[in-house]
């Protein structure tokens, strides 16, 4: 349908051009998602997000709807907010290699945040299917938690081909190893406080080495072969990136951050995506599971201050319409707040933490007023045509302030969220 020719009220186009979805089990009919075939269009990347991790309603629909995009809609990647990495363990294991504790001892030290449920579907999936559907890690190493699920492989990658500058990549996964943990949230206090030699040290070698790949990649594929290569390369990328992240979360918790230093993350996520977009072939579509804050196209602010620039707008600068951001968001319920705690495991406390009302100019607002409880509202008619657009979105318990029908392509909500039960799934892998 056209979008309208004079302006609406942004409530009012929900009202009238939202669809009502029926189901949340990812087991059930698919027929009802259907709109959203129409909405993404010939997109070959779309992103699911989430205002929060570990909410159940959000794992069902992301299942659901990846459940649609590979049936009905020929999509043959799953990217996930995951290591680079780590990725290719979990891709094999997707196609059929190993076995149901071979998955727990890779997802073991990982922030449980969706990504085995998908695959167990991917994998029974992929016993009958003609055309597999591959995992792809596209973060770095660990969440930021360690330097050394993408240091280790190189350094054998690296003992094979240019063995004298093996002593330095050990050099550097000693450094790493003394402040490594479970996530970005327990490495980085370590990090902090080791000696500012060794930070240094550890950057300069990790500097050199990088530079080192990049310039000698004909010896190294004449001494091995491309693909290898271009997994150590990349590999090594995400230990530089996650290395400076360390330095920008240090300056951001000490108020003497540049502006926008945090954007290294997402740049080398959005990065990922398009290194395994151009592997796939020319048919492959992507769909791509990560928060809503890395997938929104338009930058993030915090308080006013600009915190950083995310994944989908490098995305969608790189792809245009051939990628398509869908925020997931709920209206009432709880979120999963996270509080820092070194004592914890991942380096931060899960808090269940009830949801207010939604505020006045929130999307979460705009879908309570028009009386849906699962809906899904394409939001690019509403961008020339109408008036009072949200200008803001939860994160937690709190809102990023983002034009959002700019910063995504489409919304769904639930009319409740439920935080869960992270411990039993921690306990489970």
């Amino acid at each position: 349908m056209p979008a309208p020719s004079s302006p609406v009220s942004f409530a009012d186009l929900l009202r009238d051009h939202a669809v009502q979805l029926a189901h949340l089990d990812p087991a059930a009919p698919l027929d009802d998602l259907e709109p959203l075939r129409g909405a993404i269009g010939a997109a070959r990347v779309v992103a699911i997000g989430e205002n929060s991790h570990f909410i159940t309603e959000f794992s069902l629909l992301r299942r659901r709807i990846l459940r649609f995009l590979v049936e009905r809609c020929g999509f043959t990647v799953l990217a996930f907010e995951y290591g680079f990495s780590e990725g290719f363990a979990l891709d094999a294991w997707g196609r059929g290699a190993g076995s149901d504790d071979d998955l727990a001892a890779h997802l073991a030290a990982a922030i449980p945040v969706g990504v085995e449920e998908p695959l167990h579907w991917i994998r029974r999936y992929n016993a009958t299917a003609e055309v597999p559907v591959r995992f792809a890690g596209i973060d770095i190493p660990a969440a930021g938690g360690s330097l050394l699920p993408a240091l280790a492989p190189v350094a054998d990658y690296l003992s094979q081909v240019d063995p004298e500058v093996v002593p330095a990549i050990r050099e550097a996964m000693r450094i790493a190893g003394s402040f490594a943990g479970a996530s970005a949230a327990a490495a980085a206090p370590a990090w902090a406080r080791l000696a500012s030699a060794e930070q240094n040290a550890l950057s300069a070698i990790l500097a050199r080495l990088l530079i080192r790949v990049r310039a000698l990649a004909p010896l190294y594929t004449a001494r091995g072969d491309q693909r290898e290569y271009e997994i150590a390369r990349r590999r090594l990328e995400a230990a530089c990136h996650a290395d400076y992240g360390f330095r920008a979360m240090a300056g951001l918790y000490s108020g003497s951050g540049l502006t926008a230093d945090t954007s290294a993350r997402d740049a080398f996520m959005a990065e990922s995506v398009l290194w395994h977009l151009e592997r796939s072939g020319p048919e492959a579509r992507v769909v791509l599971a990560a928060h809503n804050a890395h997938i929104q196209r338009t930058p993030v602010f915090f308080d006013g201050n600009l915190t950083g620039l995310p994944m989908g707008q490098y995305l969608h600068d790189r792809l245009g319409d051939d990628y398509f951001a869908l925020a997931l968001t709920g209206i009432t319920g709880n979120t999963a707040d996270m509080r820092p705690d070194e004592d914890a495991r991942f380096g931060f406390a899960i808090e269940d933490t009830p949801l207010p009302p939604p505020e006045p100019g929130s999307v979460e607002a705009a879908f309570a007023d028009a009386g849906l409880d699962l809906g899904l509202a394409d939001l690019r008619r509403a961008r020339a045509h109408t008036s009072g657009c949200p200008d803001r979105i939860r994160i937690q318990s709190s809102y990023v302030h983002t034009p959002v029908v700019n910063a995504f392509d489409a919304v769904l909500a639930t009319a409740t969220s439920t935080v869960s039960d992270v411990e039993s799934r921690e306990a489970s892998v």
